[in-house]
C-alpha cells in the first residue's frame, strides 16, 4: 500500500483527492494538510511514501514546504498538483527537491499513475511542466556562454571554418579555437558538427545581433 499525504488548502479539492485515492487499491490516505507548515509537520510524523503537494498555500507555500521536508528527510517524494504551469514555479518546485510535477486538469488514471511513479522512484511531469523545464535549462545553457562565445558558435553553425571566422569576428585562429574548446565543454559536444546541431536546435542564431 502506497501511503500518501495530502496537502492542500482548498476543501472541496483535498476531499475529492481524498475520495479519488480511496478508490485505488494500491493507494491509502496517510494524512490530510490544510497548508504547507502542517504538511512539513504530518510528513515528519506520518512519514508517507508519496505528498501530494500544492504550490499555492497560506503561510507556507508548497515550494517552501518541500524543501523543507527534503531537508528533513532527503529520499522524500514529493509531487507538486498545482494549477500553475509557468516556468518560474516548475523549476523551483523541482529546485526544491520535488520529484514529479502535475497540474490539476490532469484526468483521475494520470494523478493515481502519477502517484504510483513516484512511489518507485521515477519522476511524473505533466507535459507542459516538462516543455518548460527544457526551455527553462536550455536557457540556462545558453546564459553560461559569453557573447563572444555564442559569436564563434553561430558561425560554427553557419558553417565557416575557423579562419573565416577569425577574420568575420577580427581575432585570431588561436583565439577562435580557445573560444571553441570553451564552447565544447559547456554544451556538452565534442566537435563542430555536434556544436552546429545544439545551435540550431537551441536557437542561437537568433541570438547573434544581441
Amino acid at each position: 500500500m502506497i501511503k500518501v499525504l495530502i496537502a492542500e488548502d482548498h476543501s472541496v479539492v483535498r476531499s475529492g483527492l481524498v475520495e479519488l485515492l480511496g478508490v485505488a487499491d494500491d493507494i491509502g490516505v496517510a494524512g490530510t494538510a490544510t497548508d504547507g507548515r502542517e504538511a512539513i509537520e504530518l510528513a515528519r510524523e506520518l512519514g508517507p511514501d508519496v505528498v501530494l503537494m500544492d504550490i499555492s498555500m497560506p503561510d507556507v507555500d508548497g515550494i517552501r514546504a518541500t524543501g523543507s521536508i527534503l531537508e528533513a528527510d532527503p529520499e522524500a517524494r514529493v509531487v507538486m498538483l498545482t494549477a500553475f504551469s509557468d516556468r518560474d514555479r516548475v523549476v523551483a518546485a523541482l529546485d526544491a527537491g520535488a520529484i514529479g510535477y502535475l497540474l490539476k486538469d490532469a484526468e483521475p488514471h494520470e494523478v493515481l499513475d502519477a502517484i504510483r511513479a513516484a512511489a518507485r522512484g521515477e519522476a511524473p511531469l505533466a507535459p507542459r511542466a516538462a516543455r518548460e523545464l527544457l526551455a527553462a535549462r536550455s536557457e540556462e545553457q545558453r546564459a553560461d556562454l559569453s557573447k563572444r562565445e555564442r559569436e564563434v558558435l553561430v558561425l560554427v553553425a553557419e558553417g565557416l571554418p575557423n579562419k573565416l571566422i577569425a577574420r568575420r569576428l577580427e581575432i585570431s585562429e588561436k583565439t577562435v579555437k580557445t573560444h571553441l574548446t570553451s564552447v565544447f565543454q559547456r554544451i556538452g559536444v565534442s566537435d563542430r558538427t555536434q556544436a552546429a546541431l545544439w545551435a540550431r536546435r537551441h536557437g542561437i542564431g537568433a541570438d547573434r545581433d544581441a
